[in-house]
């Protein structure tokens, strides 16, 4: 596409979403316009509990809040509607106190019976499959009433993370509360499309269609009323489908977006060449944030021949993670050298992994991996590429195409093993399709996923996600998205036994350093999955007309546009002029 018709794209985009075409128009100055990397697939269903349903367009970011928002800064648990989140001696009681005066868009008060309603519908539907409600199924045994403003958890057995594991908007989400007055009315809670929507955020659903979402402030939001928080200072807020990087970059560039997804360097270099508003997260090189799901090459164990440890070893010594830093991330990011995100609260693990020989090298040593494909019987053909029985070696890797940095990274990923004999393809799948099947459901070979994801500051997060619990047959959802390549051997449980003993413990026990040594242990010699590089979201934010965006010397909390604890953000943006 041209440069002139790029334009013209991103000026009939940011026209259509600010005017009159979709609802009362509020002056461009005040209004901040989100880039939106999905097609909206139902825009009139806001029932987040069912697969295939987002939130990232607005509904958690301005609509629904948190009980707690976990601060990245700091690690603490922020109160938001939640005040305090205690357990007993054992953690396997929890008793939550909930912030006096939180209303309901309509007015109706926010209280314990919404909160126990919520759970309990949870609870007793198998149907509501949202990763979130899936886990306090796995974790709740039963839930009270005390009074209004209180509510026991009772669990099903201990756990010190419970609050910020389901509450605490720890990654992208966390579990969100709905209306009992309104959710209660309703037979079947997995058809019920929650449409029009309420909240108690300081914005209120406006309209919607499949590549926009608009959201105007509520200017009776029960926070400035209560003396919580000040009305945000944008009246009006969407979210727009930019089309891509290029569309995307000339909507900043031409100040007609305030926020974009992440871009290559080279683009948003571009952006800030024709635009000095543009900021990122860093001033300088790499400017990107890391954030905290590293990049990772899942496997499918059930699918020969990837059920075999060492033909996975074998993939890990092919793969080139230097390059694809150079290459795919053009420097704006760093190979993983473990399982977990490299932030400061995870050296002390990642350096005794390290210093232990189980590291990931950054660098390929092709000549080991073909060596352990030839001991399993491979022989390369007159193509190049290994066979046995007549059959090549073929390596599908299934990629969400919703993201050019995953589909570059693929990209590159094929080409290496392709060169070391390895018939390597794309499975590209819409975004849908990679989080509403294809993943939990088991229904790929190998997978560029962020599976991992959890660990920020202690390393129970990530591990517990590979335990043997959490085995589901193919064809049926794997809980949480958790170990959905299904990795369920002798070593597996082994790992499970001690990782499933660290979660009991509390964060910073002494005794968790030489747990983990030893659990990895057993994930190291098998490896279901590679960690591959540390994620790189380099997110332009526009100052022409809003500032206090999260940067790295304004750091109250990080910049993911798409996650629940942006009401923070919203409440920290000023006009610029």
């Amino acid at each position: 596409m041209s440069f002139k018709k790029s334009v013209l794209l991103a000026s009939a985009l940011a026209l259509a979403a600010t005017t009159g075409i979709y609802a009362q128009e509020v002056a461009r100055e005040d209004t901040v316009i989100f880039d939106l990397d999905r097609t909206i697939k139902d825009p009139e269903n806001f029932n987040w509990f069912t697969p295939g349903t987002k939130r990232l367009h607005g509904a958690h970011q301005a609509m629904w809040e948190p009980l707690f928002i976990l601060n990245y800064v700091s690690g603490e648990l922020e109160p938001w509607l939640g005040t305090e989140f205690t357990a007993n001696a054992t953690h396997d009681v929890w008793t939550l106190s909930i912030r006096d005066g939180v209303k309901w868009s309509d007015g109706e008060a926010f209280n314990a019976d919404d909160v126990v309603f919520t759970v309990n519908m949870a609870l007793g539907n198998e149907d509501l499959s949202a990763r979130e409600a899936a886990t306090i199924r796995a974790q709740v045994a039963s839930v009270e009433k005390v009074d209004d403003l209180t509510v026991t958890f009772n669990l099903k057995k201990p756990n010190p993370r419970f609050a910020v594991e389901n509450f605490g908007v720890r990654i992208f989400g966390s579990f969100l509360i709905m209306p009992e007055h309104v959710w209660s009315k309703q037979e079947d809670p997995a058809t019920f499309a929650f449409y029009p929507p309420i909240g108690t955020g300081p914005y209120k659903y406006t309209s919607g269609a499949s590549n926009r979402m608009i959201w105007d402030r509520d200017d009776n939001y029960w926070g400035a009323s209560a003396g919580f928080n000040d009305l945000p200072e944008p009246k009006r807020l969407i979210w727009l489908e930019s089309g891509g990087e290029e569309s995307r970059a000339q909507l900043m560039a031409t100040n007609q977006m305030d926020v974009a997804n992440t871009v290559t360097l080279g683009t948003f270099e571009a952006i800030q060449a024709q635009n000095p508003s543009i900021i990122a997260w860093k001033d300088g090189m790499p400017f990107a944030w890391s954030d905290p799901c590293a990049r990772q090459l899942e496997f499918n164990t059930t699918v020969a021949p990837w059920g075999d440890a060492n033909m996975r070893q074998a993939i890990n010594h092919i793969i080139n993670r230097q390059q694809i830093v150079n290459v795919a991330y053009e420097g704006t990011t760093e190979t993983s050298r473990s399982i977990f995100v490299q932030y400061g609260g995870m050296e002390k693990y990642i350096s005794a992994i390290e210093g232990a020989g189980m590291g990931f090298s950054s660098k390929a040593d092709v000549a080991a991996g073909q060596a352990l494909i030839e001991a399993a019987g491979y022989v390369k053909g007159a193509d190049g590429i290994y066979e046995k029985d007549g059959q090549d070696l073929v390596a599908n890797v299934t990629v969400n195409t919703a993201s050019t940095e995953l589909t570059r990274a693929v990209d590159v990923i094929l080409e290496q093993l392709q060169r070391a004999g390895i018939d390597a393809k794309p499975v590209p799948v819409e975004n849908g399709v990679f989080w509403g099947t294809a993943l939990p459901l088991g229904e790929y070979e190998l997978a560029y996923t962020w599976l991992s994801c959890g660990s920020i500051n202690e390393p129970w997060a990530s591990m517990g996600r590979y335990t043997a619990k959490d085995v589901a047959p193919i064809g049926e959802r794997a809980p949480g998205f958790n170990n959905t390549g299904r990795w369920n051997t002798e070593a597996t449980a082994a790992y499970s036994a001690i990782v499933d003993k660290m979660g009991g413990l509390g964060v910073g026990d002494p005794a968790i350093q030489g747990m983990v040594l030893d659990a990895y242990k057993y994930y190291r010699d098998e490896v279901p999955f590679l960690p591959i590089v540390q994620a790189s979201k380099l997110l332009p934010y526009n100052t022409n007309y809003w500032t206090g965006w999260p940067t790295q010397a304004n750091n109250y909390n990080h910049p993911a546009h798409w996650w629940g604890h942006m009401h923070q953000v919203l409440h920290n943006l000023k006009k610029a002029n």
